[in-house]
């Protein structure tokens, strides 16, 4: 019989990988979501799906109806009340239940230089991190107590092809497609990790199952490090490969993060609190564990990714226009200084 893993969520920008991964690796896997997913193939031939919104404990009960899984990823667990629920939930009916959490838990400004598991939480600049930091310590509680067999997995910037990593997402790329400039926090060297999708579920399927990870936080991320600048340059040269823009040069302008953060307020939290800071991992505990957890996907190589998916989805890969309005009045602002 194969083992069990139950998604909740599984139609994500990270899960979508991982439970692709997962079922190339034999697992029998079931995702448990309200059915709605967003820019998102649908999974792979034999997935289960099942239907119910597992923030209804009862709606949850009765659509699992007592199954038990050797593995549960929670992806839409986000504070510390929503996974209290999941240990009422998957109490004695569950092998390992695996946490998303973030590294942008990890101390801002950081307190190390790498980053690694041991490294000091602590955000307080954006509330989406403190909710994850007290979600942990339900859970690291509860394994602490009863043993609950939590494994907590902190990724850091994670991105597909369906998604753009600058801020401001595909508002930022149609402005890099239509000619404007786009605003790039800080002077554009701090240092920022991405690591595609693909690359995230080899270390994340990986840890199914593994009794050494049963109580222990993993972050997942590749070793390589771009300065913001570097990241959109990538972007600018694929489009230019592709034929898309007519020049390969990058047009920037440079914004404080704070300057950012007061004209539009809700890309704030995510700069201030996580993106301005320079920020690179010591993957070295879950290379340790998953000895074929290697990342192949360059960013040069997800830049291409990112684009041609943008310049054959322009339908649904929208830009916001509030969003441009206020990349528009900051960058104005800034140029007549």
């Amino acid at each position: 019989m194969k083992p069990r893993v139950l998604f909740i969520g599984g139609t994500g920008r990270i899960s979508t990988a991982c439970v692709r991964l997962a079922v190339e690796r034999g697992w029998a896997v079931t995702l448990l979501n309200r059915g709605r997913t967003h820019l998102r193939v649908p999974p792979p031939d034999g997935v289960e799906v099942v239907v119910a919104d597992v923030r209804d404990l009862d709606a949850a009960q009765e659509a699992l109806q007592g199954r038990t899984f050797d593995v549960v990823c929670e992806f839409l667990g986000f504070n510390a009340d929503e996974v209290a629920a999941d240990i009422e939930l998957f109490r004695g009916r569950v092998g390992q239940y695996i946490y998303i959490s973030s590294a942008s838990a990890y101390h801002k400004p950081p307190t190390t230089w790498p980053i690694t598991e041991a490294s000091s939480l602590g955000n307080p600049y954006w509330q989406y991190s403190r909710d994850k930091i007290a979600a942990e310590s339900v859970l690291q509680a509860a394994w602490r107590d009863e043993g609950f067999p939590v494994t907590i997995v902190r990724p850091s910037h994670t991105y597909d092809g369906t998604s753009c990593p600058l801020p401001g997402g595909w508002t930022a790329m149609q402005r890099i497609i239509e000619g404007r400039p786009i605003v790039i926090h800080g002077d554009g060297t701090s240092l920022w990790t991405l690591t595609h999708s693909r690359d995230f579920a080899k270390g994340f399927v990986g840890l199914f199952g593994r009794r050494e990870a049963i109580g222990e936080a993993f972050h997942i991320t590749t070793d390589e490090v771009h300065t913001w600048d570097q990241i959109a340059g990538s972007l600018y040269e694929a489009a230019y490969s592709l034929g898309a823009i007519a020049s390969r040069e990058p047009r920037i302008v440079h914004v404080a993060s704070d300057m950012i953060a007061d004209v539009i307020p809700d890309l704030g939290p995510g700069l201030v609190g996580d993106k301005a800071n320079s920020l690179m991992f010591d993957n070295s505990r879950i290379k340790a564990l998953v000895p074929d957890f290697v990342c192949t996907t360059s960013w040069d190589a997800g830049a291409r990714e990112t684009v041609e998916w943008y310049l054959a989805h322009t339908d649904q890969a929208t830009a916001d226009p509030g969003l441009d309005a206020g990349f528009q009045r900051l960058i104005e602002a800034r140029t007549s200084l």
